[in-house]
């Protein structure tokens, strides 16, 4: 059973990764991309950056607006359904915006990319919430959230190896167009159809591998109540995901204005960043859990963000600042999984609306994390961090401080 529950969760690993990919990839290519098609349309390069802009933030409203509708889905149709469903749909997506040679065509493959995606985090984590208990499922999250991280640390590399602005390849059929922009989106496309296959073959359905509950199913899956029982770590993810989001942005104008950093040394920030994401996730935080609880392991993880966050203001020495980097990354490695876990733990028999409310509130959050840090740099230049880190240190203080009295129970029982 052990072993079988393995090859399941490589197969979600995969998955979840391709998917994380297939948007990352995107990342070094769309501006030369959308480029390449304003300016064949006539269009201004004010107009092409505000393109840009919109065709990164639709996949991310499309993931915001639907995620809670297929969670909720594959609480009534299974989860398998949704993952070969999200996987054949967003290759296609893929292949669709290689090609386009349209503006509306390259927003229509986002828009459906991002619709597509959206089904598969919900489903994913709803499955591993399915076929483990409690002990086990923190590992099983943790797994998901490393396949996250490694997925957005492999795609911009994978985008800016595989394309090149000077090559020669050019074919055209009618409205469609290959050419070197496209292949970083056929091999995010190839890349999907495998994890399909994979899917296809291995991962039967897990939604009656564990019964949740005999209530009834309209009780369970009433939104309102679901939304109720979660509504804490619906907030600490909104929060945590805002912070992410806004360091990202925030880091990128500030080391760039203060401390002189080209792009191939923020592109090394945002490694370290991901890589000790997916290391400790897969790693300490797998290896914690059972051992401490999620709430001691989330209030440690906004701690260390709000901390990192602070010394980022200070530091001026580059492998200092990588080093800093490293540590909030470290605190969203045990911020993210365990949120993951205690949401699936409060959502009874509606895990996989459960688990879609918190992907819309990831998405939400990663949605004003940009717009806030980049007004709150306008306004001044150390505001993003210091504002940000004064309130991760109070949440992670107040979650500590309610955790006290648990902990100092457990001593006493022990002792």
């Amino acid at each position: 059973m052990l072993t079988t529950m393995r090859k399941h969760l490589f197969v979600l690993i995969a998955c979840l990764f391709v998917v994380s990919i297939g948007f990352g990839v995107t990342l070094p290519v769309l501006p030369f991309y959308a480029e390449r098609l304003a300016m064949s349309a006539g269009d201004s390069h004010k107009t092409m950056a505000w393109h840009v802009g919109m065709l990164t933030s639709v996949f991310s409203l499309m993931q915001l607006l639907l995620a809670p509708f297929w969670g909720r889905l594959s609480d009534k149709v299974g989860r398998r359904p949704l993952l070969l469903m999200g996987m054949a749909g967003y290759g296609m997506a893929q292949l669709l915006f290689g090609m386009a040679t349209t503006l509306p065509l390259l927003y229509l493959a986002r828009i459906l990319g991002g619709i597509l995606a959206s089904a598969t985090m919900p489903a994913a984590a709803a499955y591993v919430a399915d076929a483990t208990d409690e002990k086990a499922r923190g590992r099983g999250m943790a797994w998901l959230g490393t396949a996250v991280s490694l997925g957005a640390v492999t795609g911009p590399a994978l985008g800016g190896m595989v394309a090149w602005r000077d090559g020669h390849l050019y074919s055209r059929f009618g409205h469609l167009l290959i050419n070197s922009f496209s292949l970083p989106f056929f091999a995010a496309a190839l890349m999907s159809f495998a994890a399909l296959l994979a899917a296809l073959r291995w991962l039967p359905e897990s939604k009656s591998i564990h019964p949740k509950s005999t209530s009834p199913p309209t009780q369970a899956s009433n939104w309102r109540e679901v939304s109720r029982r979660i509504r804490l770590p619906l907030g600490l993810s909104v929060m945590s995901q805002l912070s992410l989001a806004l360091f990202e942005t925030a880091f990128v104008l500030f080391t760039q204005a203060k401390l002189g950093y080209d792009p191939a040394q923020v592109a090394i920030a945002f490694m370290v960043c991901g890589s000790v994401m997916s290391v400790f996730q897969a790693g300490a935080v797998s290896y914690l859990s059972g051992r401490v609880a999620e709430r001691t392991q989330i209030s440690i993880g906004f701690f260390l963000m709000g901390i990192g966050l602070l010394l980022l203001l200070a530091l001026r020495a580059e492998p200092l600042v990588y080093g800093t980097v490293g540590l909030i990354a470290l605190g969203m490695a045990f911020v993210s999984p365990n949120l993951s876990t205690a949401i699936s733990k409060s959502g009874g028999s509606a895990t996989g609306a459960a688990l879609g409310l918190q992907n819309s509130a990831n998405n939400l959050g990663q949605a004003l994390g940009p717009i806030i840090g980049a007004a709150l740099f306008a306004w001044k230049a150390q505001a993003p961090y210091l504002l940000t880190s004064v309130s991760l240190l109070l949440i992670g203080i107040l979650l500590g401080w309610k955790q006290l009295p648990v902990v100092a129970s457990r001593l006493r029982h022990v002792s």
